[in-house]
């Protein structure tokens, strides 16, 4: 039996009806830390391959009233700096996480409503209204069904959550906001492949491309375009071929999700968080990590299925499989002492000492941490020394969870140590002084300093 109302019609009506005004303080204060922390993460990957490919065919496309690509002067059409944006965001994989049934980096929507804001003349508070509400969209589908458990990639369910933002931005009505849903969501599955085995530049790509596929959505219902219905419910919708029984998906004007996820303190994948906190608290006792002879990563199924698992994260090949490789990013931080961008350095994932090092790391499963998660992202790392001695360290809530969140102070040292290297001084303090006063600024296009070619 059909619903009275569908999802779509649901998500339309709550996107129509969110108004800054509903938003509780301390949700538009994350809002901006998020903000923050996203534009630290794209200026710190702003030299990487992907963001400047995606720079490059983003530039090829001029829109006098779209939307500015990161770093550079150019206006490209919303779509397109939605992807080449996110490309920035996502890439370092330092962006924030939710953790549920689907696993979920939900500051990946950032990028798209900053470009329908900015192509839209929005303000700031319709731009924090757009953030919390996709947020609450995509950590709402996160909490009804796992994606990745029938083969499909979390970043799907993230075409629903740009597309309301988009949606929200460009002022639709709830009818062209439903109709927007049903055009995104009739293309919006993406394959897992995209972070089985060896990864490629993908992994760091797919959400952006459904953030493209979302605004290009809302781009369509604005002229008037319908999708196919009942995108969700029907019988070769969404939940029959896709996701599953969704349920009855909980949108809140009080319980705002933004504040259940979580920002990343090192890095690398998200399950490997707390794996790090343990590891470089044994390298303080240790020093050398010469004298260890074998390293046991005891965790929960979710991380050794996800980045425990497979041959290929033990000898990785490319950044993207290194940073969601449990056992390297261990390893390296018994090694090194410390978990940064240098660690993903290729020359520092394919050395041979360090590598023989990595195939002395074991990983297992453990049945508490398995039914701890995703209340706690823990692991335990036990070191073997050379001298018969055994030392062990767990951590359940790494430095940025929910549960142990980074203060305001934390997040400002990590947006200026990845933003002012390739900004400068001056615009990384105008653009903090300006995320901090988001819901004063008029023009969001005041957010977009310039790289110096």
């Amino acid at each position: 039996m059909m619903p009275a109302m569908t999802l779509a019609e649901r998500f339309a009506d709550y996107a129509v009806g969110l108004k800054f005004s509903d938003l509780p303080a301390p949700v538009v204060h994350e809002v901006k830390r998020r903000l923050l922390d996203s534009f630290g993460c794209a200026f710190g990957a702003w030299r990487e391959e992907p963001c400047a490919i995606a720079r490059r065919i983003a530039g090829n496309i001029s829109c006098r009233d779209g939307a500015t690509v990161f770093g550079t002067t150019h206006r490209t059409s919303p779509d397109w700096a939605a992807f080449a944006n996110g490309c920035h965001v996502r890439y370092f994989d330092y962006n924030d996480t939710y953790l549920s049934k689907e696993p979920a980096h939900p500051s990946d929507n950032i990028p798209a409503a900053l470009a329908v804001a900015e192509s839209a003349d929005a303000g700031g508070r319709e731009l924090i209204t757009a953030i919390a509400l996709a947020y609450e969209v995509q950590c709402r589908l996160a909490d009804a069904a796992s994606l990745r458990a029938r083969g499909w990639d979390h970043v799907t369910y993230g075409a629903f959550s740009t597309t309301l933002a988009a949606a929200q931005l460009m002022k639709l009505d709830a009818d062209q906001t439903r109709q927007a849903v049903n055009i995104a969501g009739v293309a919006s599955a993406a394959l897992r492949q995209s972070r089985v085995g060896e990864l490629s530049h993908w992994k760091g790509c797919a959400f952006a491309n459904a953030a493209r596929h979302g605004v290009f959505a809302a781009m369509l219902a604005r002229e008037g375009l319908t999708g196919p219905a009942p995108i969700f419910e029907g019988e070769k919708g969404f939940e029959k071929l896709v996701s599953g029984p969704l349920g009855d998906v909980p949108l809140s004007k009080t319980d705002f999700m933004i504040l259940q996820t979580s920002i990343k303190f090192w890095p690398a994948e998200y399950h490997s968080q707390s794996a790090i906190e343990a590891a470089l608290k044994l390298r303080k006792q240790i020093g050398d990590a010469g004298k260890i002879e074998s390293v046991l990563i005891q965790s929960h199924d979710a991380a050794v299925d996800i980045i425990g698992s497979e041959p290929e994260k033990w000898r990785p090949t490319a950044r993207e499989t290194a940073d969601h490789s449990l056992p390297y990013i261990t390893a390296v931080a018994l090694v090194d002492g410390e978990v940064t961008d240098r660690q993903f350095a290729p020359t520092r994932f394919t050395e041979p000492k360090l590598l023989e090092f990595v195939q002395r790391v074991k990983v297992e499963r453990q049945a508490e941490l398995s039914r701890l998660y995703p209340d706690a992202v823990a692991n335990i790392v036990t070191v073997k020394l050379r001298d018969g001695r055994t030392l062990t360290e767990r951590v359940d809530q790494p430095r940025g969870s929910a549960k142990n969140p980074m203060s305001d102070v934390e997040v400002e040292e990590k947006f200026i140590t990845l933003a002012e290297p390739v900004i400068g001084r001056d615009q990384t303090d105008a653009l903090l002084h300006r995320v901090w006063h988001l819901d004063e600024l008029n023009d969001v296009s005041a957010l977009f300093p310039v790289v110096d070619q």
